[in-house]
């Protein structure tokens, strides 16, 4: 499950579970709209509650990626897991913007608030 927020030039995401491919879908449409209105957007997600993650959200995701390129200004991950935060090193690879892995949701906030 998950819970999406937005204000101006933000998208936020927290996963509650497992994050499944039309919870995936569901975060698309939302930054599909706010890039298309507001251009490079941040974003934040909050994966410090995900139990897991579907193989088809790990491939979506990568396919995201490619095709928003540059559509993101800075992103911030809050995770405790190795894996996701090896995932979130791998994804800046395809994506032009500013990733970070921080350990808690206040960090990562304060993070993106420095840069408005």
């Amino acid at each position: 499950m998950i819970l999406i927020d937005h204000k101006p030039h933000r998208v936020s995401v927290s996963v509650f579970g497992e994050f499944t491919l039309a919870d995936y879908k569901e975060f698309e449409e939302v930054v599909n709209y706010k890039v298309k209105f507001e251009g490079p957007v941040d974003l934040y997600f909050n994966l410090s509650q995900m139990a897991d993650l579907t193989i088809d959200v790990a491939w979506e995701e990568i396919k995201f990626s490619r095709a928003h390129a540059n559509d993101f200004k800075r992103v911030a991950v809050v995770t405790d897991s190795q894996w996701v935060t090896w995932s979130a090193w791998l994804s800046q690879t395809f994506v032009n913007a500013d990733v970070e892995v921080f350990p808690t949701a206040e960090e990562a906030e304060a993070w993106l608030d420095s840069a408005a």
